[in-house]
């Protein structure tokens, strides 16, 4: 009989480096006699489960083995698959529930019962969550609920309170760099401003790391700038270098002062609507103002495809471990974090801080819309300071 029985799911965005999670978790389980049971589609594998039901079952759940995690690590992705659901506000509810067993407010349910009532049914002993701000918001309230989780911080956004580090980030900002490197040709050709698209809705941290290692300009949402010294800077730098062009980067919820982030779409289960680009409002203001022509180019999606860096390979493995040392000796509530530049156990952030934001005091040039490059004496290898 299996030592402990542990659930694992992965929710919101997927990034590079979630399958190398997924199978130190089940190799170090097996290791240990536990069972490891992968819940598929993030929170919707416990709000839609249907235990009754055989093709529900294998819809969502999907145990996990030696034999069929051996070669995951070698891509990205998730083999788990990934959803936006937030049990405690969901819109609808699967088919086969009444809206009378949950709470309802503003047109929402909380589905805390059905996960709870699934996670036993389950026989789950441990649930591992990997996600961000929204999947662990939920799994801090889980944590809370009695149920005994340990979670895993990944997103290219690098803005998980509590950690330094998330997995995603590096191989995000490689991409990132090595997609502006490349384009310094064509921009450079035809003479124009380049502009770059990154992520980071909240928190600038992709788009000041890619400035910081391509030497360029960058915009986060940190920080209002001033347009028109935005586009004077611009402007001078470009024709003050010899190939007559100049790159910036902007995360998608930069701003400028008398500029609004414009949305569009149905909110998702956590509140947030598509973003419009904000690179092409830029580029139309500097066109506008210059006759400067620009190149816009949005890297979102491609950051986070493809297989992880070294760095989100090496992260992801020392995550899952010690995600399974939490587990193994009996402690919850928990997160595998990079605190001071060492692995550590943290607590699971409390949702109601929000994302971890950039310190711009101390991390970027307000003048010269720069990454600030002094003062990094005894900081960690990503040059955050502990919260």
């Amino acid at each position: 009989m299996a030592l402990k029985r542990i659930g694992i799911l992965t929710g919101g965005g997927d990034v590079p480096g979630l399958n190398s999670v997924i199978k130190e978790v089940v190799y170090r389980g097996t290791e240990n006699d536990c069972e490891v049971i992968g819940i598929r589609r993030g929170w919707e594998g416990l709000t839609h489960l249907n235990l009754d039901d055989p093709a529900s079952v294998e819809h969502y759940i999907f145990p996990l083995d030696r034999s069929n995690t051996r070669t995951i690590d070698r891509f990205g992705g998730t083999i788990l698959h990934s959803s936006r659901t937030n049990p405690s506000r969901m819109r609808k509810l699967p088919d086969f529930l009444s809206p009378g067993l949950f709470p309802q407010t503003n047109g929402t349910w909380d589905m805390s019962k059905q996960v709870l009532a699934n996670l036993g049914e389950l026989h789950l002993d441990y649930l591992v969550a990997i996600g961000g701000d929204d999947t662990l918001s939920y799994a801090a309230k889980l944590d809370k609920l009695g149920m005994k989780v340990v979670a895993i911080p990944k997103t290219m956004d690098n803005d998980v309170r509590n950690t330094e580090y998330c997995i995603g980030f590096s191989t995000a900002v490689t991409r990132a760099m090595d997609a502006i490197q490349r384009q310094r040709t064509t921009v450079g050709s035809h003479e124009r401003v380049g502009i770059f698209r990154v992520f980071g809705r909240d928190a600038g941290f992709t788009a000041l790391y890619t400035a910081y290692v391509t030497s360029i300009r960058c915009c986060i949402p940190e920080y209002k700038v001033d347009l028109d010294h935005l586009i004077d800077i611009l402007v001078t730098e470009k024709h003050a270098t010899p190939s007559n062009y100049v790159l910036v980067v902007l995360s998608e919820g930069a701003q400028w002062e008398g500029y609004k982030v414009q949305e569009y779409g149905e909110p998702d289960a956590f509140g947030h609507r598509h973003k419009a680009s904000v690179g092409e409002a830029l580029a139309m203001e500097i066109t506008n103002k210059t006759r400067e022509e620009c190149i816009v180019s949005d890297l979102t999606y491609d950051l986070r495809s493809g297989e992880p860096d070294f760095a989100d390979k090496l992260v992801a493995a020392t995550f899952g471990n010690i995600a399974m040392d939490a587990v193994l000796s009996g402690r919850s509530g928990l997160m595998a974090a990079l605190v001071h530049g060492c692995y550590t156990l943290a607590p699971i952030p409390d949702p109601a801080l929000g994302p971890r934001k950039v310190d711009i005091e101390t991390m970027y040039n307000k003048e010269r819309y720069r990454p600030n490059y002094s003062n990094k004496m005894g900081l960690p290898i990503f040059l955050a300071k502990p919260e």
